[in-house]
């Protein structure tokens, strides 16, 4: 083998070497790459943030569906608590989620979102939103998660939206890196024989 193949032989290994690394992480970054890249552009039926409810109700109501999964490897029991309600467009609902950590160890996540059909996803504006921030659960915690929400009443006027009578918000959640100050606390003296503790009691349960 001449040295001219073997340099081509290298290249081609180190150029699939990288490929391979760059799928590897663009696969571990694609929820959350996904979640900023549609909470920008509006693509894929991303909602919109209101500061305060809706000025205008109309008469004319839309049932709004509730959705819940988790992104592979993340280990919360996670669904919504009401699967549906029906609500007048531009009235304020409130729904909630409920999150549970069966482990033995404290959890951080955090939710990404979209709205279903995309084209009411523009009119459909979160005032409180437990998607807003990253949350940790301890060990065998259940936490209830509320979103207040209203759909704008200009979804009327839109070409297309003003059909929709039926609207789905969906939540994924996907685990992240925990806060300094919670693994901290997690590390300090006394505490890992609590988490043991609380774990057993998990399998027990």
């Amino acid at each position: 083998m001449s040295a001219e193949q073997d340099r081509r032989i290298r290249r081609t290994a180190l150029q699939t070497v990288g490929v391979v690394l760059v799928m590897g992480a663009l696969a571990w970054a694609a929820v959350p790459f996904y979640d900023w890249f549609c909470r920008v552009t509006g693509f894929g039926g991303v909602t919109s943030v209101a500061e305060a409810g809706s000025d205008t109700v109309l008469d004319q109501t839309i049932t709004v569906r509730f959705d819940a999964s988790l992104e592979r490897g993340m280990p919360w029991e996670f669904k919504p608590v009401e699967r549906e309600m029906e609500i007048r467009i531009g009235e304020t609902g409130l729904a909630f989620y409920e999150a549970h950590n069966p482990t033995d160890r404290p959890v951080a996540g955090q939710a990404a979102y979209n709205v279903a059909p995309y084209s009411a996803g523009g009119y459909f504006e979160k005032i409180e939103c437990f998607c807003f921030t990253e949350q940790v659960l301890q060990p065998g915690e259940t936490v209830m998660m509320p979103v207040s929400f209203f759909v704008d009443p200009e979804i009327v006027e839109d070409r297309e939206a003003k059909y929709v009578h039926e609207i789905t918000l969906s939540y994924t959640f996907y685990e992240i890196d925990l806060p300094e100050d919670t693994q901290t606390a997690a590390l300090a003296p006394g505490n890992e024989s609590l988490t043991r503790t609380a774990g057993q009691a998990i399998e027990q349960n």
